[in-house]
Order: structure tokens, then C-alpha cells, then sequence
């Protein structure tokens, strides 16, 4: 029988050897505890800011080789995925583990419609909102509210509660999105119309006028089901990390999806496709790139748009959209900024510059030209990704919930404050600025 793989550490400062067993291409955080100075001594930690190199959890759902460029989704290439398949059936996947069966995905499409509605007083609490709130603001605020309506959603052991909570958020996200932008406008909520595609009835509630009904074009709703699909999940980023967290304390899932999206709503994350659409706008047209492109080598401003935490090599992602967004373009018409994204791209892939430092074009790059071209304020951006996203969370924290190694989610820290010190009475104290530390 082989023996189990090991990592032998020796400490420096007494000299024992540690066995310390690697699985699946790990050690346990917990195995270092016994490496110790001494018998007061807490033991060994490792420190790992923004958890570079720190595996928080074991997941079946997204796999991703950064260094390879693939993206899967419980074993299965994004590329097939967003070719072949609707956004519900991608999320029955993640959700569920399995491709649906056509009458698995009618039965799953039936129970996610049949949670599209908002409760009418849910409507009211929008009304609140000043008219220019932003969307994602309206979008955090309205997730977590819906906590207050639905009182079994705190039943997060119970599978059946659980199932509920994940049909409501995945059927009212849309709704909730399209609301936010409707106020924004001053105009009157638009009614779920079941009959259509999740994605073509999202689009329904958005820009339908007095027409008896918006009819997206199809192309349009083909390229937003492929942009859902690309934005479900990504593995343990910033916002599902967040979902985790919160919901590793048995919080309810609305106000766990509201604290995700709170994390996606910052310009590092979700936000990071409307900066590329700024970027652009300030280039203004492709003559200027090469002047643009310089300015970034000499450390002035930055490519927005490229590059990417974990992808060493072309994001998957962006070969999609990149095609997706050819198609919205043949029907919306050339677009200026296109033109400038074209061009940033094939200067930005033939230098060595940007070749050296692994700086290749990531999901965002084309998705806010793309949405953009579509129709989509940019302030809705993040909304938009919010709403496919919805779906990784919930899978994130369903697999959570589940898992008997999950504890409540607490850190350690390194801690390099002051040592114990005395009390000193208030009128004995003489002010100590930070900078005279």
C-alpha cells in the first residue's frame, strides 16, 4: 500500500521535523497549530492578505485553470454551455448538479416563473428611494427586504425551505432589477410576463412602452442568455466569498445574497466592465490608442479591462463574448467604441510589454460595449451582473449549508499593536499623534 503524500517542515528554531499530510494538493491550515516554540506558544499560522493562496472550502460546482484559460461549470466547458444551453437550464446545473431532462427544465422553468412577482408592498418600499438612486443601491436594499416577507426563509436546515428561498430569489432578481431601472426613469412597473423567456421577459419589464407587448429580438436575448450564463459563478471570488461568510452564521439567504451583492457593487469587482466603457469613452477614437497605450507603459492610467486575479492566459469568458458581441452588433449597428476595443486589443496582444506581464482581455472587457450596444444603461451594469450571479451564490451557499466542515466563518489575525500597557486617567493624558508613533 503507497504511502499517503506528506510535506516534512522542519523548524528552525527547535529543530523538530513535522509530518504534515497533503491532500488533494493541500495541508490543513489546522496541521501547522502543532509547530510550536513552546508549550505557551498559540502555534504556527499561515498569513495570507486577500486569501491569495488559502482554499477557504472544498466545491464541486466551478473549476477553474488560470493558468490554462478554462472555465467549467460542474465539470462541463463554459464554450458548450453557452453555445447549447438557456440561462435556467445552466442554473439547474449549478443548483442541481446535472443537466436537466426536458421535462426536468420545463417542470424548473414553471416553479422559477411562478416567483417573478413582487408582493405589492415590496413595490411601495421602492417608491421610496429618491429618483436618483443608483440601481445597485435600490437592487441591495429591496434583496434584503425581502427577508421581512418571506418569515421561513430563517429555516435554512430545512431542505424544503431552502428550495423555496432559492425559487423565489432566482424568479424575483430580474423583477427587482427591472423595477430599479423603471424608477429610476419615472415610469410604471411592468408585470412579469410569463409566457417568455427569462431573459426576454426581464427585457419586457425594462423597456416595455404602450405596445400591447415588448418583443425582444432574439439575437438580443440569445447574446443576454450568453452573458448569464458567463456570470453565474467564478469560484470563490470577492461577492461569493461574502455569500459564504455571511451565510456560514445560518443568515437567511435574502440578506446573504444583499451582503454578495454589496461586495459585487464595488468598481473592483461587478463594477469593473463600466470603468472599461469610461477608459474608452476617454481614448474616444482608435487613432488614439496608440498614444493611450503608451501613456500605460509609462505608468500613466491603467488598461482597464485585462488581466485577471486567476487567468494567466486568455479569459475563457472573453472569446465568448467577443463572438457574442459581433452578433449584437450585426443588429444594433457599427459602434465608435467597438472600433476603439478592437484596436486596444490588437496593439495590447502584440506587445511585449502586455505580453510579459500576462495582461490579456478578461469578461469585462467586452461585456459593457455589448451592453452598451443592447440598450443597458451603464448605471445598470452591475445589477446585471448581479442578477446570473444570484445563481452561483445561492449554489455556493446551498453546497455550505450542507457541508459538515463548515464552522462559522471566523479569521485569524496577525496582531502588531501595542503590548499590554497601563490605564492612564483622563486628565494625566498627554495626546500622542499616529505619525509621533
Amino acid at each position: 500500500m503507497a504511502t499517503p503524500p506528506s510535506l516534512l517542515i522542519q523548524d528552525s528554531r527547535t529543530r523538530r521535523v513535522f509530518d504534515v499530510p497533503i491532500h488533494n494538493g493541500t495541508i490543513r491550515a489546522m496541521d501547522l497549530r502543532q509547530i510550536k516554540e513552546g508549550p505557551d506558544d498559540f502555534g504556527m499560522m499561515t498569513y495570507d492578505p486577500a486569501f491569495q493562496n488559502t482554499a477557504s472550502c472544498r466545491s464541486a460546482i466551478t473549476y477553474i485553470d488560470g493558468d490554462k484559460g478554462i472555465l467549467r461549470y460542474r465539470g462541463y466547458p463554459i464554450e458548450q454551455l453557452a453555445e447549447q444551453c438557456s440561462f435556467l437550464e445552466v442554473a439547474y446545473l449549478l443548483l442541481e448538479g446535472e443537466l436537466p431532462t426536458q421535462a426536468h427544465l420545463a417542470h424548473w422553468r414553471d416553479e422559477v416563473t411562478h416567483h417573478t412577482m413582487l408582493h405589492e408592498t415590496t413595490k411601495k418600499f421602492l417608491e421610496g428611494f429618491r429618483y436618483d438612486a443608483h440601481p445597485m443601491a435600490m437592487f441591495i436594499s429591496t434583496v434584503a427586504a425581502l427577508s421581512s416577507v418571506y418569515d421561513d426563509a430563517r429555516n435554512v436546515l430545512d431542505p424544503a425551505a431552502r428550495r423555496r428561498q432559492v425559487l423565489r430569489l432566482i424568479g424575483k432578481v430580474p423583477t427587482i432589477a427591472a423595477y430599479t431601472y423603471r424608477h429610476s426613469l419615472g415610469l410604471p412597473y411592468v408585470y412579469p410576463d410569463n409566457d417568455l423567456s427569462y431573459t426576454a421577459n426581464f427585457m419586457n419589464m425594462l423597456w416595455k412602452m404602450v405596445e400591447p407587448r415588448y418583443v425582444a429580438h432574439p439575437a438580443l436575448t440569445k447574446a443576454l442568455d450568453i452573458l448569464f450564463i458567463l456570470h453565474a459563478d467564478h469560484e470563490q471570488n470577492c461577492s461569493t466569498n461574502v455569500m459564504r461568510s455571511v451565510g456560514s452564521s445560518q443568515a437567511d439567504p435574502f440578506v446573504s445574497v444583499a451582503a454578495a451583492a454589496a461586495a459585487l457593487s464595488g468598481p473592483l469587482h461587478g463594477g469593473a466592465n463600466e470603468e472599461v466603457l469610461k477608459m474608452l469613452a476617454v481614448i474616444g477614437s482608435k487613432d488614439n490608442v496608440p498614444a493611450y497605450v503608451k501613456q500605460v507603459k509609462e505608468g500613466h492610467g491603467k488598461l482597464m479591462g485585462f488581466g485577471h486575479r486567476v487567468y494567466k492566459n486568455f479569459d475563457p469568458r472573453a472569446r465568448i463574448i467577443k463572438w457574442a458581441a459581433e452578433q449584437v452588433f450585426e443588429v444594433t449597428g457599427p459602434n465608435r467604441m467597438q472600433e476603439v476595443a478592437l484596436e486596444l486589443e490588437r496593439i495590447a496582444l502584440n506587445d511585449e510589454y502586455f505580453i510579459q506581464r500576462k495582461l490579456y482581455p478578461n469578461v469585462d472587457f467586452y461585456s459593457g460595449i455589448m451592453y452598451q450596444a443592447m440598450g443597458f444603461q451603464p448605471e445598470l451594469f452591475t445589477v446585471l451582473f448581479a442578477i446570473p450571479r444570484t445563481v452561483g451564490w445561492l449554489a455556493q451557499w446551498q453546497e455550505m449549508i450542507v457541508d459538515p466542515e463548515q464552522k462559522i466563518a471566523r479569521p485569524r489575525q496577525v496582531y502588531t499593536g501595542a503590548p499590554e500597557r497601563e490605564f492612564v486617567p483622563i486628565e494625566m493624558r498627554t495626546l500622542v499623534t499616529s505619525a509621533a508613533r
